[in-house]
């Protein structure tokens, strides 16, 4: 009952702050030379960061007579509040907010999967700690950001050890309130995504206890998009992918440049970002029956657990034309 309860408090403020957003009051029209293509971006570190900074889209779209506008959020949840106003026409967030957005009748599609979601998330702790195993966390304290993507992983990283949150003390944290507490030992362990976890093993000497490859937990990410949008510009809506596929290429297969570039423009460390870039599953293809069973699985366990108050089919939002439209056209 109390992991219930516990979990309900934060999917409740995620569903009403999501559900209080208005509906979409704008229109498109006809003619793409009077359309703003309004792009969501988060983190410093990803496709989309990386590719505003190079002006991917604008040069994309500057060639149909489009304008883009881009939007920044701190995190997934946001994106639906703009979705769902008609501010904002694609972004990138977790599976989670997905999840929340489907569940608060926010109306989008899920158009492309862009990582499993397996080194996404991990639970670090402080140099020379005495934790050596997930059981160990029992009675200890726990940071996590209320809502997150790591949030979410945390509970399943618990489910995993045979835990519950009455196990352990959590402790609600942003990053920027974590990073000190784990530093100074006012907490014990750190529930939280990239970049913040390998940076604070670089710059502390953290270690990582658990991630979601070491569970083998696949919660995939994706590239979302106003239903309205889709439905009045599919042309648009390809393109968007298809320049998104351009940057991506681009991403992956020069680490060590795109490194430099990304620590000299956000300002970090340049062997922190080239770790994370290593290991971060960065892909872009259609919601396969694989991804879509684990992104079902996720939405099941909110249920269960309270999360949400209803059961979802989370295969109603997913939509896979796109996407395929897209890399047989860049291929």
């Amino acid at each position: 009952m109390k992991k219930r309860m516990f979990m309900s408090v934060v999917f409740v403020a995620v569903l009403t702050f999501l559900s209080a957003c208005g509906t979409e009051s704008s229109s498109s029209s006809s003619s793409n030379k009077e359309i703003t293509v309004r792009i969501g971006v988060q983190g410093k570190t990803g496709i989309l960061p990386y590719a505003r900074e190079h002006q991917y889209f604008e040069k994309a779209f500057e060639k149909e007579g489009v304008k883009v506008e881009w939007s920044e959020f701190a995190s997934g949840p946001p994106h639906f509040e703009a979705l769902s106003a008609g501010r904002l026409d694609f972004g990138a967030t977790g599976g989670t907010p997905l999840i929340a957005g489907q569940a608060a009748n926010i109306d989008f599609r899920a158009i492309a999967v862009t990582s499993d979601g397996k080194t996404g998330n991990s639970i670090i702790i402080p140099k020379n700690s005495s934790i050596k195993e997930i059981t160990d966390l029992k009675g200890k304290k726990v940071a996590v950001a209320k809502g997150s993507s790591a949030y979410n992983f945390l509970y399943l990283a618990l489910d995993r050890a045979k835990l519950t949150d009455k196990d352990i003390d959590i402790i609600q944290l942003q990053p920027d309130e974590a990073r000190p507490a784990l530093d100074n030992g006012s907490i014990d362990a750190w529930a939280t995504w990239e970049p913040y976890a390998t940076t604070a093993v670089f710059q502390t000497g953290a270690t990582f206890l658990v991630s979601g490859k070491d569970l083998d937990i696949t919660t995939p990410s994706f590239l979302i998009a106003r239903t309205k949008f889709t439905e009045e510009h599919p042309d648009l809506t390809i393109l968007f992918l298809k320049t998104y596929e351009e940057a991506r290429q681009y991403f992956v297969n020069h680490i060590e440049e795109v490194s430099k570039d990304i620590a000299e423009s956000q300002k970090l460390d340049v062997e922190i970002v080239q770790t994370v870039l290593n290991k971060t599953d960065t892909r872009l293809s259609p919601t396969t029956p694989e991804f879509s069973k684990a992104h079902q699985e996720q939405a099941d366990f909110l249920y269960d657990v309270g999360g949400i108050d209803k059961k979802i089919e989370t295969s109603e939002v997913i939509e896979n034309k796109f996407v395929e439209d897209a890399l047989k056209e860049s291929k």
